[in-house]
């Protein structure tokens, strides 16, 4: 038998693949691309990825290196198991690579389940899933009887169930269901659980739900009309759509024909929070089979997603944009919900955009890819208006519903008590007199930001990050929100002694506990990061506010996105003057999406809504464009802009990161990158980042910018060239980031 090669992706920060020899006895039956096998790299055992296969030693070693063949390891093993990855996902994943700079044996990991990079053998068992009984006896009947009138939520899950036979206790747990509702149904004989049966989807004409389909507006019924004439092509389609019109049953009924041809649809919605609202739709006008995938599943339950999505038994994925990596072989559409949004952007190791990578892949397999926004990103935005993409446009709400206005507060003019204006105080009085919801907006979690010493003025810094620690009431902490650092509240002051310590400003924590004092009477619930860390509580609140048992509701950024809260008629945000001053030029665009954004959630019902916004500078023209002229306009001014002063979407950037335990360190490193000679490209910095000091290190950071993406990515070649020989590259940490979104890391 002949000699044979292998070149690996091994899981290690290097920009290059790897070679093995494969042994006689491990060579049968054929190996192939996308095969995980075992090799021994350094003094480790690690899985990596078969990427390509040759038999002449001379035509996979790099012609400028001389490796004696003898010195080439022999894999440690294969795993002939069914856990390969397919061609068409190996190619997807070196373009990834390839574009992103980044080291290819890490963009392979990121594509397989933590269970599956590991040398051990899985030991998998058949999935659980739950389905109904057919009634037969009167005994079940009189229980089914009985729970429909005493627990509604126990007869709300025995419909689901019996609609969707098999489901899983992962969909169940995102619906905000209880394994003692499931235990009690099941001691009433009605559900039962049992182990999944693999088979591969098939579409019949009663798995859509009829009576769910929602009868189309004109400019509804033209968008899913032009999806479907481009279903076996790749086409880019952005739907603009206000708050509340309608891009939901957009993307369900585009998916029908999708579904019909036994083809694969994937979901990828920006955070877990907006994962069971998303579920609840799709399940309620679909009877298949559904798979999440997003951080809050156990290891698990992501491979049997994997293997669902790989098997074709999924014939819906949804999830955070990780899932991007699922391996549906099937595909035949991909939907990216709130595609704006920062948390599509991956801010550590590799740095890739969900909706850009997800944009490359429905390239790839040549099928439509719908974009859905209310404030669509400045990137995706200038593409559609100039025609690379199909720009769709939604400009009335669905229903009876119409637009909330916004109205503009100045605090300089009124009597604040608690950060609360009296005319706001006023309008959420008289909101919740009228049995009404009020959202109000506060984009800053814990107690107060700050403590200080009220005589001597010492301000209680993190010394790892150089910024103040937040106070935490409910846990009598100090937290470092950029490292993590916690310390207990100081009974003097170390500076002079004194014991009248307080805090200073505002958060969610204290506002939460203010506005109780103002409103005794009425139930306010609190969401934040703090306040759904319990697994499941995050759903259970959400469901708690659709039930109407809050009527004041106080979040950060996690109840602006895509929540559907129908009773909310007041929004109010009290600092809306975050972005307006801020070094970034993004900073603009991300505050004007996230006030729109909250805005959409008033009035999404019939009853009509108010948006007030609390500001210090009513008549900063950003603001009065905002609210006066809407979001478009407001977009197309700041392309104007962006286009004069030559930035993105106009021009082409990365970001090289550095840091050190010493300042001079990452300076010094990315000083000697800017003495490169690079042609059609400029350099911007070093400069300090944002927080310079951030858990003990110094950081600096480069811009690069090109008028083209091809002369950005060959500087950047040039430069990874040059950083080995970098005298400083062995005393700092660098990272590289393609089209970055936040200067602020």
């Amino acid at each position: 038998m002949s000699e044979q090669y292998v070149q690996v992706a091994v899981p290690v920060p290097m920009r290059q693949l790897f070679t093995y020899q494969v042994p006689e006895e491990l060579q049968t039956p054929s190996i192939k691309i996308g095969e995980r096998v075992a090799v021994s790299f350094g003094s480790r055992q690690v899985i990596a990825i078969v990427i390509a296969i040759n038999t002449d030693i001379d035509a996979i070693i790099d012609e400028k290196r001389t490796i004696a063949s003898k010195k080439i390891k022999p894999i440690s093993n294969r795993l002939n198991d069914s856990f390969h990855l397919s061609n068409s996902l190996v190619s997807y994943l070196k373009l990834c690579a390839n574009y992103y700079h980044h080291p290819i044996g890490d963009v392979f990991q990121q594509a397989l389940p933590k269970l599956l990079r590991q040398v051990k053998k899985v030991d998998l068992q058949p999935p659980m899933v739950w389905q109904s009984i057919d009634i037969i006896e009167s005994e079940q009947q009189a229980h089914l009887t009985k729970i429909e009138t005493k627990a509604p939520k126990q007869f709300a899950l025995y419909q689901l169930v019996s609609k969707h036979q098999g489901i899983s206790w992962a969909e169940l747990r995102t619906l905000g269901y209880s394994k003692a509702q499931l235990n009690a149904l099941t001691a009433k004989g009605l559900i039962t659980e049992t182990k999944q049966k693999p088979c591969q989807f098939s579409w019949q004409d009663k798995n859509l739900a009829q009576e769910n389909k929602q009868v189309l507006s004109t400019e509804q019924a033209i968008i899913v009309a032009a999806i479907n004439q481009s279903l076996e092509q790749f086409s880019c389609h952005l739907i603009d759509g206000v708050t509340g019109s309608g891009k939901t049953e957009v993307y369900l009924q585009a998916m029908e024909n999708v579904l019909a041809n036994n083809q694969q649809v994937l979901v990828i919605v920006p955070e877990i929070g907006l994962t069971p609202q998303t579920l609840l739709r799709f399940e309620q006008r679909f009877n298949v089979p559904i798979c999440l995938h997003h951080s809050n599943l156990n290891d698990t339950e992501r491979l049997d997603t994997w293997l669902n999505a790989q098997q074709g038994s999924a014939a819906i994925v949804i999830g955070t944009r990780s899932a991007i990596f699922s391996p549906l072989h099937q595909l035949g559409m991909i939907i990216v919900d709130e595609e704006h949004d920062s948390s599509l952007k991956q801010q550590d190791s590799f740095r890739y955009h969900g909706r850009d990578i997800a944009i490359l892949r429905a390239r790839q397999l040549n099928i439509p890819i719908l974009l859905g926004s209310a404030t669509p990103s400045f990137e995706s935005l200038q593409n559609a208006l100039s025609g690379k993409y199909q720009y769709h446009q939604l400009r009335k709400r669905a229903g009876k519903s119409n637009k909330a206005k916004i109205t503009l507060i100045d605090v300089a003019k009124q009597q604040m008590e608690f950060g609360l204006s009296g005319s706001l105080k006023h309008e959420i009085k008289q909101t919740l007199a009228r049995g009404e919801q009020v959202l109000v907006f506060l984009n800053r979690r814990g107690y107060a930001p700050a403590i200080t010493c009220q005589e001597c003025h010492w301000l209680c810094d993190c010394q790892r990050c150089d910024k103040p620690y937040t106070f935490h009431q409910k846990q009598q902490l100090l937290i470092c929100h950029h490292c993590g650092s916690q310390k207990r509240v100081p009974r003097q002051c170390p500076s002079c002694g004194s014991v009248r310590i307080a805090p200073v400003g505002q958060g969610t924590e204290q506002l939460e506990q203010r506005i109780s004092e103002l409103f005794p009477d009425v139930s306010v619930v609190r969401i934040d990061r703090d306040s759904t860390r319990k697994k499941g509580e995050l759903t259970k609140l959400l469901q708690e506010i659709s039930d109407k048992k809050h009527q004041l509701l106080i979040g950060t950024q996690m109840l602006a996105k895509g929540h559907h809260f129908p009773d909310v008629t007041l929004v109010a945000v009290l600092d809306g003057d975050g972005a307006l001053f801020s070094f970034d030029f993004r900073a603009s665009e991300q505050m004007a999406q996230l006030m729109i954004q909250v805005a959409g959630r008033a009035g999404r019902a019939s009853k009509p809504g108010k948006v007030l916004v609390q500001t210090n500078y009513p008549e900063h023209p950003l603001l009065q464009d905002l609210v006066n002229n809407g979001y478009q306009h407001f977009a197309k001014q700041a392309l104007i802009e962006r286009k004069q002063a030559l930035l993105p979407p106009f021009s082409f950037q990365a970001l090289i990161r550095a840091e050190a335990n010493y300042p001079s360190y990452p300076e010094k490193f990315l000083r000697l990158l800017t003495e490169l000679d690079v042609i059609n490209c400029q350099f911007a910095g070093p400069v300090p980042a944002a927080m310079e000091k951030k858990a003990g290190k110094f950081r600096y950071h480069l811009i690069l910018q090109a008028k083209s993406r091809k002369e950005l990515h060959m500087t950047i070649l040039q430069l990874l060239a040059a950083i080995p020989h970098n005298e400083w590259q062995s005393k700092v940490r660098w990272s590289l980031d393609i089209d970055p979104i936040d200067l602020n890391w």
